[in-house]
């Protein structure tokens, strides 16, 4: 039981400095997420002056999903190699944020 209590609390610690990060096809997006999931860094190249102003904004929710999606994806290794692979609190930690971060997470705000 300590050892598993460990492995959590060590998992936890490891989930909170975590961030996801993407880049969009053109490389004129870049958008940084927070281990919630919260955007905390957004860059926009010069170039994006150039598009209409709805190209940008599709960019950046699409940049901004594949950030959260690359926070899933490093969240789901973290758990994976902190507490093994079928361990049910993991698979219940990966399933959270699935449910928050995953592909179906239904429309933003801004659509």
């Amino acid at each position: 039981m300590a050892d598993r209590a460990a492995r959590a609390k060590n998992l936890s610690t490891q989930a909170q400095a975590l961030s996801g990060t993407a880049t969009s096809p053109d490389r004129s997006v870049e958008v940084t997420v927070d281990a919630s999931g919260l955007l905390i860094d957004l860059r926009l190249d010069e170039r994006v002056r150039q598009y209409p102003s709805a190209q940008t904004a599709g960019q950046i929710i699409a940049t901004t999903r594949a950030a959260q999606a690359d926070l899933l994806k490093r969240i789901t290794e973290v758990t994976a190699e902190t507490l093994g692979d079928g361990d049910p609190t993991g698979q219940a930690i990966i399933d959270s944020y699935q449910r928050r971060l995953g592909p179906d997470q239904g429309p933003s705000d801004g659509q």
